[in-house]
Formats: C-alpha cells, structure tokens, sequence
C-alpha cells in the first residue's frame, strides 16, 4: 500500500507543476482535465502526507527513549502517532477502494408507481418530493424532463435530471422497489394498505459516450400534455424516440424547445441502454457474490416506509430510523452515508483495494 500512496503522490505532485505551465493554463479542456486529476487525487495525499508526519514524530520520539529525563514523554508520543497511524491508515484503505467511474457523473432518476394504483401513484409523488428535496439541501439543481400525472396528484411515472457534484455517487443505492405502508387518504375505513413504487438512478450519459446508430431511432413530436389529458402546450415540442432493436421509449415534454427535449431524450435513452448493457455484465458477478447493499436491480425490494409506525427500513442493511417524517422532507444523509458505509466494509472484506 505505501508504494502505492507513494505513486500517487508523485502523480500529484507532478500535476501540480503541470498546471503552472502556461500552455496547459491556456488550454482550459487541458486544464479542467488535469485539475480534476488533482483534485480526485487530494484526499489521498493529503492523508498520507498526515501519515508520512506521524511517522516522522515517533522515529524522532524514538532517539529520545535513551534520556531518562525525556523518556516518558517519548514514550507517550510513540504511542500517539502508533495510533494515528492506525487510523490514517483504516482512511487511506477506503480512499483507496476502486472508484466507480461514473460517481461524479449526474442522476437521471425515474419513478414508476406499481402495485396499488391511485395510493402508489401518491407515494411516487411524495417520494418525487423527497429526492427534490434532498436536491436542494445539497445545492443541487434538479429539472423535470417527463412526468405522466393522474387526476388526484400522483404520479404514473416521471423522469428527472439531477445535476451536481458527486450526485451519482450518493444516490446509486435509490435503485429498486420502495414499499410504503399506510392508511390512503382515499381510504374511509382506515385500513393500512400496502404499495411499490420503483426507483431508477443512472449516471447521466451523451451520445458521445454510448454510441447509438442513428438508423436504430424513429423520432416522433406531439403535444405535450398535463393530467387527463389537458393541454399545456399548443405546439408540437414534446420529443419521442423509439430504440427500434430494444423496443426503448423514451418521451420528453419540457415546454421550452423541441431541439432542448431532442437532447434531454437522447441522454436518458443513452443512459438506460448504458445501464441495461451494465446490468448484463453484473448479472454474472452478482450470481457469484451479492453485495451486502443490494445488487441494485429494479425489481430488488430496497426499503419500507411505515407510516402508522412512524419508521422507515433499509432492508439492504437491517437499519431501521424512527424519523418518517425528516426523511420524506429529504434528510437522506443518515440513510445514505450508512449505505456507503455498509459497501465500503463490504468491498475492504473482500480485499478490493
């Protein structure tokens, strides 16, 4: 491990004087570039540099051990740094774990009611609210590309963008089926019902890094429309693109140009056929070692939201908050960061650093 950190921080070094050089601080594609090399590089030279420092005090403590006046106090520092050493070197192990190479990317996330019609519908609207929220309290931007509405608020089924730094890394673990149990208020008789609603989460990809024949696509324009079907837009610039050999549609009906939902649609119809091709190379890897924080496929129930219990469950890890209420107004960190961790021991037990 140390040669490596060793490496990486003459890398870093290096990069440093690179960006000093007038012809890479002119070039801004150049420059953005290798400033984003630094800056995924910092975190781990920083940390060895801390590393480095401890270990110099407790060889400089140790020559110290012979005077008897100086001695204790020695001692003591050895024993400090040997403990900072540990505890650097836990950090340095999980900041040395294969990054994915898509954690930095933006969200496009899709939302799907299921089993239990108009209360589903509801839940995919109050779990839309949720992610918007989280968005902000993040300082991230978010846009809807397509939402199908039904008549009492809900929502069929909506497609957004999240733009932000690190958006794909903390919200990758939404995937999957999220079941909410609770009395609708559509119900009179106050029973609980149970429903689903799926959660998509892919990295934002453009046509320039999933390829897709321009032959394969038929390109339609309509109206877009609002719930039943009533008008909110009077020219045809809603967008959609049928990826003829999968059988993919893809609808975008942002009001403000046709060629702006064109470019929206091809992301996300770029982004799902990235995802379906990824899914088919995990298959085999998740059939030989499921990790402990789900395989991520859609139809993986992921969490329960118990609303006459006041609880929320992540089934992935067993965790279990008592805060319903904090976390449909978007507090998800406590959710998240706990997911992150769960995958973090999971890939440290298994050596992938």
């Amino acid at each position: 491990m140390l040669s490596k950190l060793k490496e990486l921080e003459r890398k870093y070094t290096e990069l440093e004087r690179k960006l000093m050089e007038p012809e890479v601080y002119s070039d801004n594609a150049l420059y953005s570039k290798l400033a984003r090399e630094r800056r995924e590089l910092q975190p781990v030279v920083d940390t060895y540099r801390k590393r480095v420092a401890a270990q110099k005090r407790i060889e400089e403590a140790k020559e110290l051990l012979g005077d008897h006046e100086l001695s204790d106090m020695a001692q003591e520092e050895i024993d400090s740094g040997k403990r900072e050493i540990e505890k650097l070197d836990r950090e340095l192990k999980i900041l040395l774990l294969p990054k994915d190479p898509n954690d930095e990317k933006n969200v496009i996330m899709e939302i799907r009611s299921g089993v239990g019609g108009e209360e589903s519908a509801l839940f995919a609207h109050s779990l839309f609210r949720m992610y918007s929220m989280y968005a902000e309290n993040r300082k991230w931007k978010y846009e809807i590309a397509n939402i199908n509405e039904t008549e009492l608020g809900g929502i069929k089924e909506i497609s957004f963008i999240i733009e932000g730094q690190g958006a794909y890394s903390r919200l990758k673990f939404e995937s999957g089926v999220h079941r909410v149990q609770r009395v609708p208020d559509t119900e009179s008789g106050g029973r609980i019902h149970t429903s689903t609603v799926t959660v998509a989460v892919l990295p934002e990809m453009d046509e320039l890094e999933f390829h897709i024949n321009p032959n394969d696509l038929q390109i339609d324009t309509f109206r877009s429309t609002g719930a039943g079907g009533q008008k909110v837009n009077k020219t045809e610039s809603a967008i959609r693109i049928t990826h003829i050999p999968t059988g993919m549609v893809v609808e975008c009906q942002d009001e403000r140009s046709q060629y702006k939902n064109k470019d929206r649609a091809m992301k996300i119809l770029a982004s799902r056929l990235y995802e379906a091709e990824k899914e088919k190379r995990d298959a085999a890897v998740a059939a030989e070692r499921k990790s402990q924080v789900g395989t991520g496929m859609r139809n993986e129930r992921i969490r329960t939201y118990n609303f006459p219990q006041g609880r929320v469950t992540d089934h992935r890890i067993n965790l279990t908050l008592y805060k319903i209420d904090e976390i449909m107004d978007g507090n998800l960190d406590e959710i998240i960061d706990a997911l992150i961790t769960a995958d973090q021991a999971e890939k440290l037990k298994s050596g992938e650093y």
